[in-house]
């Protein structure tokens, strides 16, 4: 059994992406944008607006966790960062989130979880190859609460704000470990050449396109 675990493992973590295309990446922006809105909807999941008009970047992120002793969790989704003088959101830079565990697990379950990065130095963590998240948290701003399934390491909580829209009932004890690191095959299908986030999120080399526009625009409503 001990094997057949770690084998799993091995594979979960290391098996290789499917070819995407543009069109394919733009259907993902689309229903990050549908749950964006659902979640918004809802009087106790909700992000405040005071909190989305404060955040200089955003991850969101479609998520799935299932298992039964082995536990595999994985998804993707999407940052952008916002300009500091100008207030515009930069265009997508595509993200892959993955998590493995080891332990007793049970049941199934999907989420939408956004994170909001408060400073600089938040965000430019999204530069790095990959940066970790893991545990379980939920924090509360003025009448609305988020559920986390897993937050960003940070010096100060106060870095970084952890949101979820989930669906499923999941249970279990376990070792965690994961990161959040850049999905190179979508970035390269969406823009048509390799940029880095750096380049996407600072540098703006890339030109979203409109279903991006669009996502950009819901996200300033429901700060106002």
């Amino acid at each position: 059994m001990k094997s057949l675990i770690t084998a799993l493992l091995l594979f979960a973590l290391t098996a290789p992406a499917w070819a995407i295309d543009k069109s394919a990446v733009d259907q993902r922006i689309r229903k990050l944008t549908s749950k964006f809105e659902e979640m918004q909807a809802k009087p106790d999941r909700r992000i405040p607006a005071e909190n989305l008009r404060k955040a200089q970047g955003i991850i969101l992120l479609d998520r799935t966790k299932a298992g039964l002793i082995f536990a595999y969790q994985g998804g993707g989704g999407l940052a952008m960062v916002r300009d500091a003088k100008t207030e515009q959101w930069s265009p997508p830079a595509f993200v892959s989130a993955n998590e493995a565990s080891l332990g007793l697990q049970i049941g199934g379950q999907q989420s939408f979880v956004v994170i909001l990065l408060m400073n600089t130095n938040a965000t430019h963590a999204l530069t790095e190859s990959s940066f970790n998240f893991g545990g379980e948290a939920s924090g509360t701003a003025g009448n609305a609460t988020g559920k986390a399934e897993g937050t960003v390491s940070s010096d100060s909580q106060a870095l970084v704000q952890v949101y979820s829209d989930a669906t499923g009932l999941y249970g279990g004890a376990a070792i965690k470990g994961g990161a959040i690191s850049p999905d190179t095959d979508a970035n390269v299908a969406y823009y048509g050449q390799g940029l880095t986030p750096k380049e996407i999120l600072f540098d703006r080399k890339g030109t979203p396109s409109g279903a991006a526009t669009a996502l950009a625009q819901k996200i300033t409503q429901a700060a106002k």
